[in-house]
């Protein structure tokens, strides 16, 4: 179904509506499905073996959820093979919606979640890899359903975008569109020149990192399904845990902390740069500037939070925090690295309440909310790179004023970056920094306070989970109204998709054929 509509005034042509072929929309959107549904039934699996007495309802939201994508890929057979970049932004957003949507079912069959706006945040949540929660008491979920919960968290976190452009070329359609819709930012390093192939690497190394996190922690300590779980919600830098009070529940496991602190380390960082290591071009690892940087990054800021909480913070006002187990010192070196870590890359888990160390801490943790981790990882987030690219804008700014005529050029990697990326990103910065503004102003305009509304706000935006104020780590998000919980959700979204893929759609121009 393909149309051209020209809008007129004045007998001249304002704009040409482009030609969009809903067939091949509709046809990738029920791919999608048919994936969300796949995944749905390991869950079934999952709550057989446990036992926890909803795999009918899995199973059942599972084939409803197949069937729609059957339908919808049946009668879309005709589709043509085109994809033109704009349908690549369409597919992009609405297949999130679509997967958050059809993502709901086990919730609301179980009756995990009844309420249709609670299930749809909880599961925006998790494939947004943002973390926030509105259940309560998380222990009492049946298996099956907290497997599921973690899952989304899985599929979010490489995309399921990209999952799918590997398969594409087996339905006749190329998906360079669609990795760039879901990658759209500075970085453009690909693996392999064929896309599909940089896309079944880059899934290579999740899974292998996710075995690999499982068998550590089950080592450690946990029980095999905990320790799947927080794996899922790891290397997704996520955030859902099993638990209700998330990681802190092994905080007289310290061993169990430094595998999570470790892989959440790795999911932070560009999964290119993993290759490169799996590769011995060790080299390229060591010379990465984002890399290098978001390496002192972490070490720099767990350096100022372990020294403020060693001698200023007291861990024993947070109950989650105690015991310590290693000594004082080492304690605080702990909460510090896994709260820093945590936080920048916007995986959310909680080890300690670090709103009740110190007011710089709170302060202090708010802003590492808007550093997010490396470009090419699944971290939220402005991206470390962006950062580097900024701060040597803004140096090299300060220059040209003393030498007008020098030609300064700003490198990256050792090589000069044109003009139009650092236009592109101060263009990011300051979208970012105003889609943080208006999501806070819109909070407070439904009533939520100060604190809650700045800090759901940022945590929402940048995929981070824990907040301040009512969001605290040791609170959640059930406390918000329904109207505030969906304008989190729609945060949530454009965060995670990186501003431009959603809002590009709310705009004229993006409908005229130029």
């Amino acid at each position: 179904m393909l149309f051209t509509k020209v809008y007129k005034q004045g007998g001249k042509a304002l704009f040409v509506m482009p030609k969009l072929n809903y067939k091949v929309i509709l046809h990738i959107m029920g791919l999608l499905l048919l994936f969300n549904g796949g995944f749905m039934l390991i869950a079934v699996f999952v709550s057989w073996y446990y036992d926890d007495g909803i795999a009918l309802q899995i199973s059942s939201a599972a084939l409803i959820t197949c069937f729609i994508g059957i339908v919808l890929m049946f009668f879309t057979r005709g589709r043509g093979k085109e994809l033109k970049k704009r349908e690549g932004y369409i597919i992009v957003t609405f297949g999130w919606i679509f997967m958050a949507l059809s993502g709901t079912l086990p919730y609301i069959l179980s009756e995990t979640i009844p309420n249709f706006t609670n299930a749809f945040f909880e599961t925006m949540s998790g494939y947004t890899t943002t973390g926030a929660t509105i259940l309560n008491d998380i222990e009492s979920i049946p298996k099956g359903i907290l497997f599921w919960r973690s899952l989304t968290h899985w599929i979010g976190g490489m995309g399921i975008i990209v999952l799918a452009v590997a398969i594409l070329p087996l339905l006749g359609i190329g998906g360079m569109q669609l990795f760039s819709a879901e990658s759209p930012g500075p970085s453009a390093d690909k693996l392999k020149p064929r896309i599909t192939d940089t896309a079944k690497r880059l899934w290579l190394i999740y899974f292998s990192y996710t075995i690999a996190e499982t068998v550590l922690l089950k080592v450690a300590g946990m029980s095999f399904f905990d320790a799947i779980n927080h794996s899922l919600s790891t290397l997704s830098t996520g955030g859902f845990s099993t638990k209700n009070a998330s990681l802190a529940y092994w905080n007289d496991q310290p061993v169990i902390q430094y595998i999570v602190i470790l892989f959440m380390f790795l999911a932070g960082s560009n999964f290119v740069i993993s290759y490169f290591a799996f590769k011995g071009k060790i080299q390229k690892v060591i010379h990465d500037d984002e890399f290098k940087w978001y390496f002192v990054f972490i070490i720099g800021f767990t350096a100022v939070a372990a020294t403020i909480i060693y001698f200023q913070a007291d861990l024993s006002l947070s109950s989650i925090a105690h015991p310590m187990v290693w000594g004082e010192g080492e304690s605080a070196f702990r909460h510090a690295l896994f709260q820093v870590l945590a936080i920048v890359t916007t995986t959310g888990f909680v080890s300690a309440d670090y709103t009740l160390w110190t007011p710089f801490l709170t302060v202090f943790f708010f802003g590492l909310m808007f550093l997010g981790g490396s470009a090419g990882s699944t971290a939220g987030g402005i991206k470390v790179m962006r950062h580097l690219i900024l701060i040597r804008n803004g140096i090299t700014e300060f220059k040209r004023t003393l030498h007008p005529n020098a030609i300064l050029p700003i490198r990256y990697n050792g090589r000069a970056i044109k003009k139009e990326i650092v236009f592109n990103i101060l263009g990011f910065f300051i979208l970012y920094m105003l889609s943080f503004i208006i999501g806070a102003l819109v909070f407070a305009f439904m009533g939520v306070d100060f604190m809650t509304s700045i800090g759901g706000a940022a945590s929402s935006l940048g995929n981070v989970g824990p907040a301040l104020g009512s969001l605290g780590p040791i609170y959640n998000y059930d406390v918000l109204p329904p109207a505030a919980k969906w304008w989190s959700a729609f945060l949530m979204l454009i965060g995670r998709l990186e501003l431009f893929t959603v809002l590009i759609l709310l705009t004229p121009f993006f409908w005229r054929n130029r």
